[in-house]
């Protein structure tokens, strides 16, 4: 992966726990590592295959300033956070941070935290049984839309299914969607708990009806034991409400466990 580098932005803010580092601020030296592949800028001579890095030194000294934060995370992860979302091109970030001024009433150079930030490409499922079905399942795709860490990228048609385990219960509608997030495996899974919350989603009985439903089945090429997330989803290879979807979307994405192409798993269920 090529880079972009800015080293040592100085910026006066206001940051800081002890009142008198908000009130009277100080000097903070910011430095940018960006990840981004610059051959199309570098054949074509075209900058909006590259990033202008004069305007991202202007847009990161305004995020940097727009508010006061006690720590020096908090304001590393804002400028991450704003490299990522504003510049497609840019699929990793490190933000150094050096603080020269710590009051530490002692004599060193700077003291300073560096973070490493990446975008991560998921794939989530979707469903709905209960009430207004394509409405809960627009109204979850807006939320994560509105989200400032994850960015709905396609979205398939969505699909009249049967029931899959308890079949007590009203068709689904079901579909998939592509997402860029910054969020962690686990990260992203709370995010998407608390958006089927916000639409009433309840948890009753297993595979039970539901107003909304928000599964991630697949994060980059990760290959995860955890309980709290099992990647890839479990049994997403036998399940066509899944597979068809995510292959109108990404025929041609590799399961990691498999790998397989998502059109040839699609192709075993049907047979």
């Amino acid at each position: 992966m090529d880079k972009i580098y800015l080293n040592n932005l100085e910026i006066f803010a206001y940051h800081g726990v002890f009142e008198e580092e908000k009130k009277l601020g100080q000097k903070f030296v910011l430095s940018l590592e960006l990840d981004l592949d610059l051959r199309e800028a570098g054949v074509t001579g075209d900058l909006t295959k590259s990033v202008h890095y004069g305007e991202l030194s202007h847009g990161v000294e305004k995020v940097f300033t727009k508010e006061n934060y006690d720590l020096i995370e908090t304001a590393a992860e804002k400028v991450a956070e704003f490299v990522l979302t504003e510049y497609p091109l840019v699929q990793g970030v490190k933000v150094t941070l050096k603080k020269p001024w710590a009051p530490i009433m002692r004599h060193l150079e700077y003291a300073a935290i560096e973070i490493n930030r990446r975008v991560h490409k998921a794939f989530i499922s979707f469903g709905s049984n209960m009430g207004d079905k394509e409405a809960n399942i627009n109204n979850a795709i807006e939320l994560i839309k509105k989200s400032n860490h994850t960015k709905v990228v396609k979205v398939s048609s969505y699909i009249k299914t049967e029931p899959w385990g308890y079949v007590d219960q009203e068709e689904f509608i079901n579909g998939a969607m592509e997402i860029r997030t910054m969020l962690s495996p686990i990260e992203l899974v709370e995010f998407l708990l608390s958006v089927e919350q916000e639409l009433k989603r309840e948890r009753i009985i297993k595979w039970g009806p539901r107003t909304i439903d928000l599964d991630v089945i697949l994060y980059d090429d990760v290959i995860s034991t955890d309980e709290r997330i099992i990647l890839p989803h479990p049994r997403m290879e036998q399940r066509l409400f899944v597979l068809e979807p995510l292959a109108e979307i990404a025929p041609y994405e590799v399961h990691p466990i498999f790998r397989r192409r998502i059109i040839d798993l699609k192709e075993d269920v049907e047979k």
